[in-house]
Formats: structure tokens, C-alpha cells, sequence
């Protein structure tokens, strides 16, 4: 039983950290630290890396210190939320930086209707350059809107 528990925490982490990043990406990444997150609306940015990625670590500590405490003195549910949060991470990595931005040419010729959703509300997110008026702030829920065929 206590391991399904700790399943269930896992996925219901993944599901919250949804809102967790429309929350931050809304309030914070448009917000008070759009100057991390700026470089990320520029056309082409032309390194490697942008300020943006700071977000990646800024999300990956609170799942470091939760494994890390979640495994001492004995295995406890701390784990599997940090867990969730490291899934949500890596599910982050694949779907934003690999299939949306194509930082890495993994997944070219994508033809999943989701998927194909997904980087059209993510194209019109980024349609506005700027701080405010933007939509779409979420990653893995897409609007029904996005879903046409156009």
C-alpha cells in the first residue's frame, strides 16, 4: 500500500507542477524576472545557452534537496515529491527545448495532433515579444483551439 501511495504522489506532483510552471511562467518569467526570460522571445538567440535556462536550475534545486532529504534518515514521501518534480523537468526539457524550440533536432517531422497542438499555442505565445499580453503560459495543457487543422 505505501507504495502506491508514493506512486500516487509522483503523479500528482507531475499534474501540479502543470500549474506550478503556468503560474511562474504568468506571473514571475513575465513579471518581476522578465529580464532572465527575455532572451527567450528574441527571434534568434545566438548562443548556446539563454538566461532563460537559469529557470532550469531555479526548478531542479527545491527536487535536488527533496530526493536528497526524502532518502535520510529513511525513504519517505519528500522523494517521490521531488520525483515528480524531476519528471516534470525532464518531460519540460523534451517538450519545450527538443520538440517546440528544436535546440536539439531529435523530433523533426512530428505528426501527433497533440503534439502539433502543442507547438502552435506555443508559436502563439511567442508571437508577442513582449512582457504582457501573452497566452498560452502552460506547457502540456493546450487549449481545444489549437487543435485545427490550420
Amino acid at each position: 500500500m505505501e507504495i502506491v501511495l508514493y506512486i500516487l504522489t509522483t503523479v500528482l506532483t507531475f499534474i501540479v507542477m502543470e500549474v506550478v510552471t503556468w503560474c511562474t511562467h504568468k506571473f514571475v518569467m513575465h513579471g518581476f524576472l522578465w529580464a532572465l526570460h527575455a532572451d527567450h522571445h528574441e527571434p534568434k538567440y545566438p548562443h548556446v545557452f539563454e538566461k532563460n535556462d537559469t529557470f532550469f536550475v531555479i526548478f531542479a534545486i527545491p527536487s535536488v534537496l527533496l530526493l536528497y532529504f526524502g532518502i535520510s534518515p529513511e525513504l519517505n514521501y519528500l522523494f517521490f515529491i521531488g520525483l515528480g518534480i524531476l519528471f516534470y523537468g525532464i518531460a519540460y526539457f523534451l517538450v519545450h527545448d527538443v520538440l517546440i524550440h528544436q535546440r536539439f533536432k531529435w523530433f523533426k517531422n512530428v505528426k501527433n495532433r497533440y503534439l502539433l497542438a502543442l507547438r502552435k499555442a506555443h508559436k502563439i505565445h511567442h508571437k508577442n515579444m513582449g512582457k504582457e499580453d501573452g497566452e498560452c503560459f502552460g506547457m502540456l495543457l493546450v487549449p481545444k483551439k489549437y487543435f485545427t487543422k490550420n
